[in-house]
């Protein structure tokens, strides 16, 4: 289906349908949360779908470039108006919004968030919380100026497991943490040559709206949409962007991190197209009421990761077999569902905080943390039902299903007045600062960068030009 079947098969206008003034009632009455939806693809469905789960929800516009993931939004949500422009809808529908939810490609994150709190609305938005470090700090600036609801995307955030990590590791269970290792080996990355010429547009998509301030280039088929976009600098920001989010988040706000001061990457060197397939990336950090005096922290992805390092030896590991399952590689796909990893392998993805007092390994996701001691597992049950019961988690989940939505109800239980965000924009900021300057640094491998927090600057003056992005007008 393209634009021009759709827009006549719904019934849309050039501003879409007309909501039902049932509807409308309903939701001016204060007590309901009228929705916008921004991106409703792929991970967009994901979130339209969770965010509408909620009994106090109302969907009451959808905006996409791609005909096809409006059509697939509408049919779940019928009454709502239909965008291909985020604008438009903004200007259309600015006094029946009351929150909107951003989950386009990372390039359009901080453009669309911006204008929806430019006009007051609480805004929801997927993970990173933009492209540039500049985005990320005008995006927490503006959220505090005017006081609004904010919360990114890193669901998990609100899952069992790490909020119990979070708690034994603030409890000293390891003692002071001097070392985090992070890793992925998924590949966002591409190290190939760049496309050559152009192919036509799809009926179905706005080339020009899916861009948006980024420059414009031409179409090539299976290049930008619908999936590959985070392999590429000008949309994206590499698996550190993505899974590195994730994965990133639980060890640095259970240590209370604040920006880092130096950054390390080793990679290939730029094409200034793609984002390295492999990258390690070193992190030095000021010291928190939970560290040491300072903190490494290595992150690693790409087919393969983690590099074997003595502090990622479990108790029964082989060595000899764990070479050989490097060599081989894992899947670059991983499921949410699963398996548990065995205790003498290292879980796909996860995280291993080392300190004074033994190691804590955080597999990603749904797993609990697991304690080592002198190369060997230590019974934590008792610390672990102590932090459920003092704090009311209570038991173990292992449901994504059920998860999976609360952080997204958190956000809008806050925007109707009950209670708060765990992820607002003043923590996401901050935590994507992060992960952008580890992305930075991998345009200069094998240098350290030096971050000044207060002035936002590099002392290496060559790596400032990017911070930030010139908009194009679109």
């Amino acid at each position: 289906m393209n634009k021009r079947e759709f827009l006549k098969t719904s019934g849309a206008g050039a501003l879409g349908v007309m909501l039902a003034p049932s509807l409308l009632k309903a939701s001016a009455a204060g007590n309901r949360l009228r929705t916008a939806h921004i991106g409703v693809g792929n991970m967009g469905m994901e979130d339209l779908k969770a965010v509408s789960s909620h009994p106090e929800v109302d969907v009451v516009a959808l905006c996409d470039v791609d005909a096809v993931y409006l059509s697939e939004a509408r049919k779940l949500h019928p009454d709502a108006r239909v965008f291909f422009d985020y604008r438009a809808m903004l200007e259309a529908m600015g006094d029946q919004i009351d929150a909107v939810i951003v989950s386009t490609p990372d390039h359009t994150h901080a453009p669309a968030s911006m204008l929806a709190m430019e006009m007051d609305k609480p805004v929801y938005c997927q993970k990173p919380l933009t492209h540039y470090v500049s985005e990320s700090r005008a995006m927490k600036e503006l959220a505090a100026r005017k006081g609004l609801v904010t919360q990114m995307g890193i669901q998990v955030h609100s899952f069992y497991d790490y909020k119990l990590a979070t708690l034994l590791i603030r409890s000293g269970i390891i003692g002071k943490v001097h070392t985090v290792h992070a890793w992925s080996p998924k590949n966002w990355g591409y190290d190939g040559p760049l496309p050559e010429g152009e192919d036509p547009v799809p009926g179905k998509l706005d080339w020009n709206l899916w861009l948006g301030t980024s420059p414009m280039r031409p179409y090539k088929e299976g290049v930008y949409h619908p999936g590959n976009w985070r392999k590429l600098v000008d949309y994206g920001c590499g698996t550190l962007g993505d899974m590195g989010v994730h994965i990133f988040d639980t060890p640095y706000n259970a240590l209370e991190l604040d920006v880092p001061q130096t950054i390390t990457t080793e990679c290939r060197e730029p094409n200034g197209f793609g984002f390295p397939e492999h990258n390690t990336v070193t992190y030095e950090f000021p010291g928190t009421d939970y560290t040491a005096k300072s903190l490494k922290w290595i992150w690693y992805d790409g087919q393969g990761a983690p590099a074997m390092h003595e502090d990622l030896m479990l108790p029964g590991m082989d060595t000899g077999k764990g070479k050989k399952k490097k060599e081989a590689g894992v899947k670059d796909k991983i499921s949410l569902d699963a398996g548990v990893a065995a205790e003498n392998e290292l879980p796909e993805q996860g995280a291993m905080f080392v300190g004074e007092k033994g190691r804590l390994l955080l597999p990603h996701f749904m797993q609990l943390p697991r304690k080592i001691v002198r190369g060997k597992y230590v019974d934590i049950s008792k610390e672990i039902a102590k932090m459920s019961e003092k704090h009311g988690l209570g038991e173990p989940v292992r449901n994504y299903e059920s998860e999976g939505p609360k952080h997204y109800h958190q956000f809008v239980d806050a925007c109707l007045g009950k209670g708060e965000c765990t992820a607002p924009f003043d923590y996401a900021a901050r935590l994507t600062e992060t992960i952008l300057l580890g992305t930075i640094a991998g345009r200069f491998p094998g240098e350290t960068l030096h971050w000044d927090a207060e002035t936002a600057r590099f002392r290496e003056e060559k790596a400032n030009k990017y911070l930030a992005g010139e908009y194009r007008k679109f």
